[in-house]
């Protein structure tokens, strides 16, 4: 009995979390389609006006218009808003608003955030919402702060102050909208502004969970096994990455010959960041080397954190199905980590995370093979990268978003809401899942594996 009441009830809080997102990208559509967000005198069409704020609300950045010409001040900040609440999630701002009027959380809203964030326990609920509200509004504050001291004798005090929040708030919350027309191509030079956007884009991918742990460190002198597997798997993922692009860039020869080895290095720190679903740039992604945009196609698969501003598969399920293979591979029956053996269950939910994932990425690749057109020079990669950045909520393009049709936008837009909100809350939202505990199991017989 207590098996079916928890599965009917995560029914349900996956069927508000879904109808949650779709009521903020309607608002964000709302708002949008008014004549004062846009600098063009015809507007913006419906579906590209839907469609940014899909990819705002779930903190993507694929853009069908130019963010910077298209869309007016009160546009951008449109699109900033969407981007803080879409990467927070709306629980948090929901359980803010209780706070501020002085209201208890009732249970459902409790348990919500418990979903919305991938806690363990229910009596986390309070404590790491703290941690949530605190640490994004000192991690944006803070790289506002830093940024200034860069943007503000750029483009002075109104433009730069700006500038200064609006770059903040989409690294940190790994949006990938910019205000700048070209991302962050004309800041290629700038080391400094580039370190400060891998330390924001870290900050959001990382986890507030993971984060807490941190703090909480000096009190409890120990690390939950969720944060040790989430920072040795981001450690390895960041190492490997860099040193691969570092191979397969050729130091960035893309780069002026006259550019310094610390710019090239900063260069090249930002392009293995920039996939865990940030999607800022500072080079073409379309003039990348086959094996560097094969590389990002990795990175971009697997994603940051859970209960992190990232999408993807999430670093953990990367990183449990890698200790599973080596563990098989050994002859071992137990996956272990750090003196700690994992369970069945989350071995299983990690096999069928991917599996769902690698399903829903190729139904994607193969409509849009039917709908969009290749140019010459490109091949199977045009469609898959932009794809795997939709789906990991990542928002870096070789070029298909501004031109896709109308099917195409539809289906980008269902990858990054899909993305965003999570394959198993997704699917959880539109199934009926048995109710009755089957009592009949039936006898076990091995198949060829291999």
């Amino acid at each position: 009995m207590e098996k079916i009441t928890h599965s009917r009830l995560f029914d349900t809080l996956s069927k508000k979390m879904v109808w949650g997102f779709i009521f903020l990208i309607t608002i964000g559509t709302v708002l949008l389609s008014l004549p004062v967000a846009t600098n063009e005198a015809q507007g913006s069409t419906l579906i590209n006006t839907l469609f940014t704020a899909t990819s705002a609300t779930c903190i993507t950045g694929l853009t069908v218009v130019n963010t910077a010409e298209h869309w007016s001040f009160f546009g951008q900040v449109v699109i900033l808003g969407l981007s803080e609440i879409g990467a927070l999630g709306y629980m948090t701002f929901a359980v803010l608003l209780f706070n501020i009027i002085r209201r208890n959380l009732d249970l459902s809203t409790q348990l919500m955030v418990k979903e919305s964030l991938n806690l363990e326990n229910l009596s986390d609920t309070k404590s790491v919402m703290k941690y949530v509200v605190g640490l994004s509004a000192l991690f944006q504050a803070g790289g506002a702060f830093l940024l200034a001291f860069d943007f503000i004798p750029r483009y002075g005090w109104k433009r730069g102050l700006y500038a200064s929040v609006y770059h903040a708030v989409m690294s940190f919350c790994n949006a990938g909208f910019d205000i700048f027309g070209n991302s962050l191509m004309g800041f290629r030079d700038d080391s400094y502004l580039l370190t400060v956007t891998i330390i924001l884009i870290i900050g959001g991918g990382l986890g507030f969970l993971v984060w807490r742990d941190l703090l909480l460190y000096h009190e409890r002198k120990r690390l939950s096994l969720n944060s040790k597997l989430t920072l040795v798997t981001t450690g390895a993922l960041f190492v490997t990455g860099f040193l691969l692009l570092l191979l397969t860039e050729r130091d960035l020869s893309l780069l002026p010959k006259d550019t310094s080895w610390f710019n090239r290095t900063i260069n090249t720190l930002f392009l293995s960041v920039t996939p865990r679903t940030a999607g800022l740039i500072t080079l073409p992604t379309n003039d990348l080397q086959s094996g560097s945009i094969f590389i990002i196609m990795i990175l971009m698969f697997v994603g940051g954190t859970p209960g992190s501003t990232a999408g993807g598969i999430k670093t953990t399920t990367f990183g449990v199905l890698m200790l599973q293979s080596i563990a098989q591979l050994r002859g071992k029956k137990d996956v272990e980590f750090s003196r700690r053996r994992f369970s069945q269950t989350n071995i299983s939910r990690a096999l069928l995370l991917v599996f769902l994932a690698s399903v829903v990425i190729v139904i994607a690749t193969l409509i849009l093979t039917q709908t969009e057109k290749i140019p010459k020079g490109f091949g199977l990669e045009y469609i898959v990268f932009e794809v795997l950045s939709a789906f990991g909520t990542v928002g870096l393009s070789l070029g298909l978003t501004p031109h896709l049709t109308v099917i195409g936008k539809l289906v980008i837009m269902m990858l990054m809401f899909v993305g965003r909100v999570g394959i198993f809350t997704s699917l959880y939202s539109l199934s009926k899942r048995q109710t009755k505990v089957n009592q009949i199991r039936y006898p076990e017989e091995n198949i060829l594996i291999g």
